[in-house]
């Protein structure tokens, strides 16, 4: 209930003290890995460091939760991201055009466990280890740069470009017959449903 005194954090600027103009930022990933701000090529420390500047300076990446600890009770953490969030941001930008929807899909139902892996201490085992293996090759495909607008505790995704995306504008709009026929849309649908229908048959909702 108490909110923390503001010296509780290091790394972020109170959002009534941040700057009344807006920042952009660029993200560039290669392989899912950050290695460039702003066009400027960074080592890991260097670049954290600098988007931790960055979103700091603009009041960006306060946490504030509650959290189940290993050993069983709840305990209320207080937190400083400036930096990852704007790389969480980024990554997951890139990711939604050059990512295939069901590595996606399968790599987002593993984050759960393989973040407990590392959370409880468990870097070094098989099970973890396994983990990054499927990781990192869900990101061989990884690579762009995202843009990012910095206002009053915000970070903002305004843009983002892949060599490796999947998007097309002209299937996105179904802009060409071509491309996309409308009436394969009708089988899908009767096909997609079919257990549907099954079981509103065996329920008695069908004639």
């Amino acid at each position: 209930w108490n909110e923390p005194p503001e010296d509780t954090y290091l790394l972020t600027t109170p959002v009534m003290k941040t700057p009344d103009e807006p920042e952009e930022v660029t993200i560039t990933f290669e392989k899912g890995i950050p290695v460039a701000v702003n066009d400027e090529e960074l080592g890991p420390k260097e670049l954290l460091t600098k988007l931790n500047k960055l979103g700091g300076k603009h009041g960006v990446g306060r946490v504030d939760l509650v959290e189940n600890r290993y050993v069983g009770i709840k305990s209320r953490g207080v937190y400083e991201t400036p930096g990852a969030t704007l790389l969480h941001i980024g990554h997951r930008a890139i990711e939604s055009l050059a990512m295939d929807r069901e590595v996606m899909l399968m790599r987002d139902s593993l984050v759960p466990r393989y973040a407990s892996l590392i959370y409880r201490g468990y870097w070094y085992s098989p099970e973890c280890e396994l983990m990054r293996k499927i990781v990192r090759e869900t990101q061989e495909s990884v690579n762009g740069v995202a843009k990012l607008r910095l206002y009053k505790g915000n970070a903002t995704l305004i843009g983002r470009k892949s060599p490796n995306s999947l998007y097309s504008y002209s299937f996105a709009t179904f802009e060409k017959d071509t491309v996309y026929d409308q009436r394969d849309a009708e089988g899908f649908i009767r096909i997609n449903a079919l257990r549907l229908r099954l079981r509103a048959l065996k329920d008695g909702g069908l004639d």
